[in-house]
């Protein structure tokens, strides 16, 4: 007689369905285990690969964010150039005009004024003849009054430095839209 046979009927099968279960439940349990290392391992992937993106994304961006830098210290160095070239020629033309008018005023240099020679309201007042102080070769000339002259020299004045706030700011708008 066997030792199996000794245990009653209901006993052995109560043992074996409970050994079918434990069977069933380690084989499910080595299941899930393995799914979940599987499962593990490819979230590990899938977060080194958002990981990589995300570097990379940040690296472009800095470069990018270098690049618009470098554009704007570019840009703001020409700008400082254009305003330096134009305070000089507006300083130089303030100078200049500034010699001229201390010219008129002490008597160095008269503005005169071309006469249209077929003019008949003229009437011959203004001599054709030129004075001892300067040679005129040409159409018969008039002097301006001192302080016409003086107001002439600011309009002109105000004039150029209009022209030369002009140029600066079309450099300006050219060197944005570059």
């Amino acid at each position: 007689m066997r030792l199996v046979d000794l245990i009653p009927l209901q006993y052995r099968v109560l043992v074996a369905g409970l050994l079918l279960c434990a069977l069933v439940a380690a084989s499910a349990a080595i299941a899930w285990t393995v799914q979940s290392w599987r499962y593990g391992q490819q979230l590990e992937k899938q977060a080194r690969l958002h990981t990589e993106t995300l570097n990379q994304i940040t690296l472009a961006s800095a470069a990018l964010q270098r690049t618009e830098q470098d554009k704007r210290l570019a840009l703001e160095q020409r700008l400082a150039a254009n305003d330096q070239t134009h305070y000089r020629a507006l300083t130089d033309a303030q100078r200049d005009q500034d010699r001229l008018r201390d010219r008129l005023a002490t008597a160095d240099v008269r503005l005169s004024v071309l006469l249209d020679a077929t003019d008949t309201t003229c009437n011959g007042a203004v001599p054709a003849t030129t004075s001892a102080d300067g040679v005129v070769h040409g159409a018969t000339r008039a002097r301006l009054d001192p302080a016409h002259a003086q107001r002439i020299i600011g309009i002109t004045d105000a004039g150029d430095r209009g022209l030369i706030a002009l140029a600066a700011c079309q450099a300006y708008v050219r060197s944005i839209s570059w």
